[in-house]
C-alpha cells in the first residue's frame, strides 16, 4: 500500500550542508545524512521516512550512452549522474526533503552538492 503524496509546504531548492555520526563510505552513493544546515540554522534529523534514487539520465547526456550500458545506468547511476532523495522529520517537528545530487559543480568541486528540496506535510 503506498502512503499518500505529502503536500508542498514550501519550494526551497537551496544548497545545505550535511553532517553524520559517521562519515559514509561513499561519498557518491551516501545515505540519509543525520543533520545539515540550512541558512544559519542547524537541524538534526530524527526519523527517515523514506528515501529514493533518479537515475534519469537529461540534456544532451541521455542520448550519449549505448543502450546496453544506458540500461545499466538507468538503475544504479553512472559517473556525475543521479540524485538521492530522502524525506525526513527533523527536530523542530517539520518534514524535508533533502537530495544530493552527483553532478559536478565545476572542475575543482568534483563532489555533487546536497539540496533542502522542499517542506513538506504529511498527511
Amino acid at each position: 500500500m503506498n502512503s499518500p503524496e505529502p503536500r508542498s509546504l514550501h519550494f526551497l531548492d537551496e544548497p545545505i550542508e550535511v553532517s553524520w555520526n559517521s562519515p559514509p563510505a561513499l561519498e557518491k552513493s551516501p545515505p540519509c545524512p543525520d543533520g545539515f544546515i540550512w541558512g544559519e540554522r542547524s537541524y538534526r534529523i530524527v526519523e527517515k521516512l523514506s528515501e529514493w534514487t533518479d537515475f534519469t539520465r537529461r540534456g544532451r547526456t541521455a542520448r550519449n550512452m549505448r543502450p546496453s550500458h544506458a540500461e545499466v545506468a538507468a538503475s544504479r547511476g553512472s559517473l556525475n549522474v543521479g540524485r538521492f532523495f530522502f524525506r525526513v522529520r527533523v527536530d523542530t517537528g517539520q518534514n524535508f526533503e533533502l537530495y544530493y545530487d552527483r553532478a559536478m559543480k565545476n572542475i575543482d568541486q568534483r563532489k555533487g552538492q546536497w539540496f533542502i528540496y522542499r517542506e513538506i506535510e504529511m498527511e
